[in-house]
């Protein structure tokens, strides 16, 4: 860490030196990449933005044709695996606020995907389930994001998969 009299050294890093010695075809083509990156190629937020933004844009391109966004594909798979949720334990386990639940359920109900109805056990809660049109939608969905998860996974070995994941946990639990 750079004290507060001390002189930053700009000119040399630890990653423009390893990136000269980079000798074969791939490991210059990265040292390209990177060239002029500098101190920031070093922060774990830019690299989690930088992942997220290629996984979006890979996740965009292949719901381009179901007209659907991540958190719709969430919330109709969330309402499959637990028919009769109520929206509040629906926001609960997305780690949404009631809010944007209600409004992404709303587009859906709008769109015959979903219906609510009342709770047998608390008449104050709305349960959710899908409609044959949700189902349908969710089969496609569910297609898409197998063919988007056979992209992602495919960049790491089964273990750094499962490293991965128990990594990001640790940031977002």
């Amino acid at each position: 860490m750079v004290g507060i009299n001390q002189p930053r050294d700009r000119g040399v890093t630890k990653r423009s030196q390893s990136t000269k010695k980079a000798q074969s075809g791939t490991d210059l083509h990265q040292a390209e990449d990177t060239a002029g990156i500098g101190e920031i190629d070093e922060i774990v937020g830019f690299h989690i933005r930088l992942a997220y933004s290629a996984v979006y844009r890979h996740f965009m391109d292949t719901f381009s044709e179901l007209d659907m966004t991540q958190k719709q594909v969430s919330v109709l798979w969330l309402v499959d695996d637990h028919p009769g949720i109520a929206q509040t334990d629906l926001a609960k386990r997305l780690r949404m606020d009631r809010a944007t639940v209600m409004a992404i359920i709303n587009r859906l109900e709008g769109r015959k995907l979903l219906r609510r109805g009342q709770s047998a056990s608390d008449g104050r809660k709305q349960t959710l389930k899908l409609t044959p049109t949700g189902e349908k939608a969710l089969v496609e969905a569910k297609k898409a994001v197998r063919a988007h998860e056979v992209w992602l996974k495919s960049r790491f070995t089964k273990q750094e998969i499962r490293t991965l994941i128990e990594y990001l946990r640790r940031i977002h639990d």
